[in-house]
Protein backbone atom coordinates (compact mmCIF):
# COMPACT_ATOMS: atom_id res chain seq x y z
CA UNK A 1 0.00 0.00 0.00
CA UNK A 2 2.65 2.41 0.84
CA UNK A 3 4.66 1.91 -2.67
CA UNK A 4 1.74 2.59 -4.38
CA UNK A 5 0.61 5.66 -2.40
CA UNK A 6 4.43 6.56 -3.88
CA UNK A 7 4.14 6.24 -7.36
CA UNK A 8 1.08 8.20 -7.46
CA UNK A 9 2.68 11.26 -5.20
CA UNK A 10 5.79 10.94 -7.97
CA UNK A 11 3.27 10.59 -11.09
CA UNK A 12 2.08 13.90 -10.19
CA UNK A 13 4.71 16.16 -9.81
CA UNK A 14 5.86 14.83 -13.17
CA UNK A 15 2.44 15.96 -14.74
CA UNK A 16 2.60 19.51 -12.93
CA UNK A 17 6.37 19.99 -14.48
CA UNK A 18 5.57 18.74 -17.72
CA UNK A 19 2.19 21.62 -17.41
CA UNK A 20 4.48 24.26 -16.61
CA UNK A 21 7.37 23.61 -18.87
CA UNK A 22 4.23 23.31 -22.01
CA UNK A 23 2.54 26.43 -20.83
CA UNK A 24 6.33 28.08 -20.85
CA UNK A 25 6.92 27.22 -24.20
CA UNK A 26 3.53 27.96 -25.27
CA UNK A 27 3.67 32.02 -24.16
CA UNK A 28 7.39 31.99 -25.71
CA UNK A 29 5.58 31.03 -28.88
CA UNK A 30 2.96 33.36 -28.78
CA UNK A 31 4.81 36.41 -28.02
CA UNK A 32 6.58 35.37 -31.30
CA UNK A 33 3.83 35.24 -32.87
CA UNK A 34 2.61 38.88 -31.98
CA UNK A 35 6.11 40.24 -32.46
CA UNK A 36 6.79 38.95 -36.20
CA UNK A 37 3.09 40.10 -36.87
CA UNK A 38 3.76 43.85 -36.09
CA UNK A 39 7.70 43.80 -37.49
CA UNK A 40 7.16 43.89 -41.13
CA UNK A 41 4.96 47.25 -40.39
CA UNK A 42 7.43 48.80 -38.41
CA UNK A 43 10.16 48.28 -40.64
CA UNK A 44 8.33 49.08 -43.92
CA UNK A 45 7.33 52.49 -41.54
CA UNK A 46 11.21 53.00 -41.10
CA UNK A 47 12.19 52.50 -44.71
CA UNK A 48 9.53 54.82 -46.27
CA UNK A 49 11.22 57.41 -43.43
CA UNK A 50 14.88 56.68 -44.73
CA UNK A 51 13.88 56.81 -48.32
CA UNK A 52 11.99 59.92 -47.83
CA UNK A 53 15.14 61.81 -46.18
CA UNK A 54 17.26 60.65 -48.70
CA UNK A 55 15.67 61.87 -51.37
CA UNK A 56 14.98 65.42 -49.68
CA UNK A 57 18.81 65.73 -49.13
CA UNK A 58 19.87 64.33 -52.62
CA UNK A 59 17.12 67.37 -53.93
CA UNK A 60 19.45 69.80 -51.66
CA UNK A 61 22.46 68.88 -52.99
CA UNK A 62 21.42 69.77 -56.63
CA UNK A 63 20.41 73.03 -55.79
CA UNK A 64 23.68 73.80 -53.94
CA UNK A 65 25.11 72.19 -57.15
CA UNK A 66 23.09 74.68 -59.11
CA UNK A 67 24.07 77.69 -57.55
CA UNK A 68 27.62 77.05 -56.92
CA UNK A 69 27.95 76.47 -60.54
CA UNK A 70 25.82 79.83 -61.00
CA UNK A 71 28.81 82.12 -58.79
CA UNK A 72 31.31 80.27 -60.54
CA UNK A 73 30.40 81.43 -63.66
CA UNK A 74 29.55 84.54 -62.30
CA UNK A 75 33.42 84.87 -60.80
CA UNK A 76 35.11 83.81 -64.18
CA UNK A 77 33.11 85.71 -66.14
CA UNK A 78 34.81 88.86 -67.03
CA UNK A 79 32.99 92.17 -67.10
CA UNK A 80 30.65 94.01 -69.95
CA UNK A 81 32.10 96.73 -71.70
CA UNK A 82 29.28 98.50 -69.98
CA UNK A 83 30.44 97.58 -66.49
CA UNK A 84 33.84 98.37 -67.44
CA UNK A 85 32.75 101.84 -68.91
CA UNK A 86 31.47 102.38 -65.18
CA UNK A 87 33.65 101.42 -63.04
CA UNK A 88 36.29 103.54 -65.05
CA UNK A 89 34.00 106.67 -64.93
CA UNK A 90 33.52 106.05 -61.26
CA UNK A 91 37.34 106.05 -60.88
CA UNK A 92 37.60 109.20 -62.86
CA UNK A 93 34.53 111.07 -60.19
CA UNK A 94 36.33 109.96 -57.66
CA UNK A 95 39.83 111.57 -58.45
CA UNK A 96 38.52 114.38 -59.66
CA UNK A 97 36.51 115.20 -56.39
CA UNK A 98 39.81 114.43 -54.68
CA UNK A 99 41.47 116.91 -56.98
CA UNK A 100 38.66 119.55 -55.64
CA UNK A 101 38.75 119.26 -52.51
CA UNK A 102 42.44 119.55 -52.73
CA UNK A 103 42.11 122.86 -54.29
CA UNK A 104 39.34 124.54 -52.49
CA UNK A 105 40.98 123.54 -49.28
CA UNK A 106 43.05 127.30 -48.20
CA UNK A 107 46.58 126.75 -47.96
CA UNK A 108 48.41 127.58 -44.53
CA UNK A 109 51.22 131.01 -44.89
CA UNK A 110 54.36 129.46 -44.35
CA UNK A 111 57.55 130.77 -43.22
CA UNK A 112 58.93 130.79 -47.11
CA UNK A 113 55.76 132.93 -48.02
CA UNK A 114 56.13 135.12 -45.24
CA UNK A 115 59.66 135.69 -46.85
CA UNK A 116 58.63 136.13 -50.55
CA UNK A 117 55.61 138.67 -49.66
CA UNK A 118 58.64 140.37 -47.33
CA UNK A 119 60.68 140.19 -50.37
CA UNK A 120 58.46 142.32 -52.99
CA UNK A 121 59.11 145.40 -54.35
CA UNK A 122 56.83 147.94 -54.98
CA UNK A 123 56.14 148.14 -58.77
CA UNK A 124 57.77 152.03 -60.10
CA UNK A 125 55.85 154.07 -62.96
CA UNK A 126 57.92 152.38 -65.26
CA UNK A 127 57.55 148.97 -64.96
CA UNK A 128 53.26 149.66 -64.99
CA UNK A 129 53.91 150.89 -68.10
CA UNK A 130 55.52 148.37 -69.44
CA UNK A 131 53.42 145.98 -67.97
CA UNK A 132 50.14 147.73 -68.57
CA UNK A 133 49.92 145.08 -72.18
CA UNK A 134 51.48 142.16 -70.68
CA UNK A 135 49.47 138.90 -70.53
CA UNK A 136 51.90 136.18 -68.85
CA UNK A 137 51.82 132.13 -69.80
CA UNK A 138 50.24 129.85 -67.94
CA UNK A 139 53.07 128.53 -66.19
CA UNK A 140 54.88 129.62 -63.04
CA UNK A 141 55.80 133.59 -63.58
CA UNK A 142 58.12 133.48 -60.62
CA UNK A 143 61.85 132.08 -60.56
CA UNK A 144 61.70 129.51 -57.64
CA UNK A 145 59.17 131.65 -55.93
CA UNK A 146 61.12 134.67 -56.45
CA UNK A 147 58.97 137.46 -57.33
CA UNK A 148 60.04 139.50 -60.69
CA UNK A 149 59.74 143.07 -60.38
CA UNK A 150 63.05 144.45 -61.14
CA UNK A 151 63.98 146.74 -64.11
CA UNK A 152 67.65 145.58 -64.30
CA UNK A 153 69.23 141.82 -64.18
CA UNK A 154 72.82 140.82 -63.48
CA UNK A 155 73.45 137.52 -63.17
CA UNK A 156 76.75 136.35 -60.88
CA UNK A 157 77.51 132.88 -62.37
CA UNK A 158 79.79 130.33 -60.42
CA UNK A 159 81.27 128.69 -64.22
CA UNK A 160 84.27 127.01 -62.37
CA UNK A 161 85.04 123.10 -63.19
CA UNK A 162 82.23 121.54 -60.51
CA UNK A 163 79.59 123.23 -62.34
CA UNK A 164 80.05 121.78 -65.74
CA UNK A 165 78.06 118.58 -64.54
CA UNK A 166 75.14 120.53 -64.12
CA UNK A 167 75.81 123.05 -66.96
CA UNK A 168 72.78 122.24 -68.93
CA UNK A 169 70.33 122.74 -66.12
CA UNK A 170 72.40 126.07 -65.38
CA UNK A 171 71.38 127.44 -68.72
CA UNK A 172 67.98 126.32 -69.01
CA UNK A 173 67.46 128.47 -65.34
CA UNK A 174 69.11 131.33 -67.01
CA UNK A 175 66.75 131.19 -69.69
CA UNK A 176 63.80 130.64 -67.47
CA UNK A 177 64.78 133.69 -65.62
CA UNK A 178 64.92 135.48 -68.42
CA UNK A 179 61.32 134.19 -69.65
CA UNK A 180 59.32 134.94 -66.69
CA UNK A 181 60.45 139.16 -67.03
CA UNK A 182 58.17 140.57 -69.59
CA UNK A 183 60.65 143.20 -70.54
CA UNK A 184 63.73 144.81 -69.21
CA UNK A 185 65.97 148.09 -69.78
CA UNK A 186 69.15 145.97 -68.93
CA UNK A 187 70.86 143.05 -68.74
CA UNK A 188 74.82 141.60 -67.36
CA UNK A 189 76.12 138.40 -66.94
CA UNK A 190 79.18 138.07 -64.50
CA UNK A 191 81.48 135.13 -63.39
CA UNK A 192 81.69 134.62 -60.08
CA UNK A 193 85.33 135.95 -60.22
CA UNK A 194 83.86 139.21 -61.82
CA UNK A 195 84.84 138.37 -65.13
CA UNK A 196 82.15 139.45 -67.89
CA UNK A 197 80.99 136.64 -70.15
CA UNK A 198 81.05 139.23 -73.09
CA UNK A 199 83.61 141.12 -72.59
CA UNK A 200 82.75 143.86 -75.42
CA UNK A 201 79.76 145.17 -73.13
CA UNK A 202 82.38 145.41 -70.34
CA UNK A 203 80.93 148.92 -67.73
CA UNK A 204 77.72 148.96 -69.50
CA UNK A 205 74.23 147.47 -69.68
CA UNK A 206 73.65 145.02 -72.94
CA UNK A 207 69.65 145.99 -73.87
CA UNK A 208 67.18 143.89 -73.46
CA UNK A 209 65.78 142.21 -76.48
CA UNK A 210 65.19 138.35 -78.13
CA UNK A 211 68.69 139.28 -80.23
CA UNK A 212 70.60 139.77 -77.22
CA UNK A 213 69.16 137.11 -74.41
CA UNK A 214 69.80 134.26 -77.63
CA UNK A 215 73.64 135.58 -77.48
CA UNK A 216 73.86 135.86 -74.13
CA UNK A 217 72.64 132.06 -73.74
CA UNK A 218 74.76 131.30 -76.90
CA UNK A 219 77.62 132.52 -75.02
CA UNK A 220 77.63 130.84 -71.59
CA UNK A 221 77.51 127.59 -74.01
CA UNK A 222 81.46 127.59 -73.99
CA UNK A 223 82.45 129.56 -70.86
CA UNK A 224 85.87 129.46 -69.32
CA UNK A 225 85.97 128.24 -66.04
CA UNK A 226 86.69 130.79 -63.08
CA UNK A 227 86.93 130.47 -59.12
CA UNK A 228 83.90 129.41 -56.86
CA UNK A 229 84.07 132.36 -54.77
CA UNK A 230 81.02 134.52 -56.01
CA UNK A 231 81.95 137.18 -53.51
CA UNK A 232 84.40 139.30 -56.15
CA UNK A 233 81.54 139.05 -58.88
CA UNK A 234 78.90 140.38 -56.39
CA UNK A 235 80.86 143.51 -55.06
CA UNK A 236 82.19 144.01 -58.80
CA UNK A 237 78.33 144.10 -60.70
CA UNK A 238 77.11 146.70 -57.69
CA UNK A 239 80.26 149.04 -57.38
CA UNK A 240 79.71 149.03 -61.26
CA UNK A 241 76.19 149.17 -62.16
CA UNK A 242 74.07 150.68 -58.97
CA UNK A 243 72.73 153.95 -59.90
CA UNK A 244 70.02 155.55 -57.22
CA UNK A 245 66.50 155.16 -59.05
CA UNK A 246 67.48 151.88 -61.03
CA UNK A 247 65.92 148.67 -59.09
CA UNK A 248 68.35 146.10 -59.67
CA UNK A 249 68.53 142.11 -58.98
CA UNK A 250 71.32 140.52 -58.74
CA UNK A 251 71.13 136.59 -59.00
CA UNK A 252 73.71 134.46 -58.04
CA UNK A 253 74.52 130.72 -59.23
CA UNK A 254 76.76 128.64 -57.71
CA UNK A 255 77.61 125.37 -55.65
CA UNK A 256 80.67 126.61 -53.64
CA UNK A 257 81.63 129.27 -50.82
CA UNK A 258 85.55 128.86 -50.54
CA UNK A 259 85.76 131.71 -47.96
CA UNK A 260 86.55 131.23 -44.32
CA UNK A 261 84.53 133.41 -42.63
CA UNK A 262 81.06 133.73 -43.75
CA UNK A 263 79.95 136.91 -41.42
CA UNK A 264 83.30 138.53 -42.70
CA UNK A 265 82.34 138.41 -46.23
CA UNK A 266 78.75 139.13 -45.78
CA UNK A 267 80.06 142.47 -44.64
CA UNK A 268 81.93 143.58 -47.15
CA UNK A 269 78.75 143.36 -49.52
CA UNK A 270 77.32 144.56 -47.10
CA UNK A 271 79.75 147.75 -47.33
CA UNK A 272 79.31 148.33 -51.12
CA UNK A 273 75.53 147.27 -50.53
CA UNK A 274 74.90 149.97 -48.47
CA UNK A 275 71.26 150.64 -47.31
CA UNK A 276 69.21 153.96 -48.13
CA UNK A 277 67.02 155.88 -45.46
CA UNK A 278 64.35 153.36 -45.58
CA UNK A 279 66.38 150.63 -44.77
CA UNK A 280 66.41 149.61 -48.66
CA UNK A 281 69.50 147.95 -49.98
CA UNK A 282 71.30 149.53 -53.40
CA UNK A 283 70.30 146.34 -54.73
CA UNK A 284 68.36 143.02 -54.53
CA UNK A 285 70.19 139.62 -54.22
CA UNK A 286 68.31 136.00 -55.19
CA UNK A 287 70.93 132.73 -54.77
CA UNK A 288 69.87 129.57 -56.34
CA UNK A 289 72.21 126.32 -55.08
CA UNK A 290 73.01 123.75 -57.35
CA UNK A 291 73.17 120.09 -56.42
CA UNK A 292 76.82 119.21 -58.35
CA UNK A 293 77.67 116.44 -56.30
CA UNK A 294 81.20 117.51 -57.04
CA UNK A 295 83.78 116.47 -54.10
CA UNK A 296 85.48 119.86 -54.36
CA UNK A 297 82.04 121.63 -54.23
CA UNK A 298 80.97 122.93 -50.48
CA UNK A 299 77.20 123.21 -51.26
CA UNK A 300 76.91 123.74 -47.48
CA UNK A 301 78.90 126.48 -47.34
CA UNK A 302 77.44 128.34 -50.11
CA UNK A 303 73.29 127.81 -49.02
CA UNK A 304 74.47 129.21 -45.78
CA UNK A 305 76.47 132.45 -47.11
CA UNK A 306 73.85 132.92 -49.41
CA UNK A 307 70.64 132.69 -47.23
CA UNK A 308 72.30 134.81 -44.78
CA UNK A 309 73.30 137.54 -47.66
CA UNK A 310 69.89 136.89 -49.44
CA UNK A 311 68.55 137.75 -46.16
CA UNK A 312 69.79 140.91 -45.46
CA UNK A 313 69.77 142.10 -48.84
CA UNK A 314 65.69 141.56 -49.02
CA UNK A 315 66.31 138.67 -51.50
CA UNK A 316 65.29 135.00 -51.61
CA UNK A 317 67.53 131.51 -51.46
CA UNK A 318 66.54 128.72 -53.38
CA UNK A 319 67.79 125.14 -53.46
CA UNK A 320 67.56 123.07 -56.13
CA UNK A 321 66.83 119.38 -55.14
CA UNK A 322 67.78 117.90 -58.33
CA UNK A 323 69.04 118.77 -61.85
CA UNK A 324 68.43 117.97 -65.11
CA UNK A 325 71.55 115.93 -67.25
CA UNK A 326 70.08 116.32 -70.26
CA UNK A 327 72.02 117.36 -73.57
CA UNK A 328 72.98 120.92 -73.89
CA UNK A 329 70.11 123.29 -75.57
CA UNK A 330 71.79 125.24 -78.24
CA UNK A 331 69.94 128.99 -77.89
CA UNK A 332 69.08 130.27 -81.11
CA UNK A 333 68.70 134.07 -82.15
CA UNK A 334 65.32 134.76 -83.35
Amino acid sequence: MRRRRRREESDSLNLSFLDAISCGFGAIILLLVITLLFEPAAIQETRADVQGLIERLQKELQEIRGETKTLTIGINTPPSSEEQVLAQLKADLTRIRGQYQASVQPEPETAEIGQLRAARQQLTEEMRRLLANYRPPPKDTTVGGIPVDSEYIIFVIDNSGSMQSVWPTVLQKVKETLDVYPRIKGIQVFSSGGDYLLRGTARRWIPDSRTSRAQILRAMQDWPGTASNPTEGIVTAIDTFYEPGKRISVYVFGDDFQGRVIERVIQQVEAINKPDGQGQRRVRIHGIGFPTGQASANPVGFAAFMRALCDRSGGTFVALTQVDQGPRIIFRGP
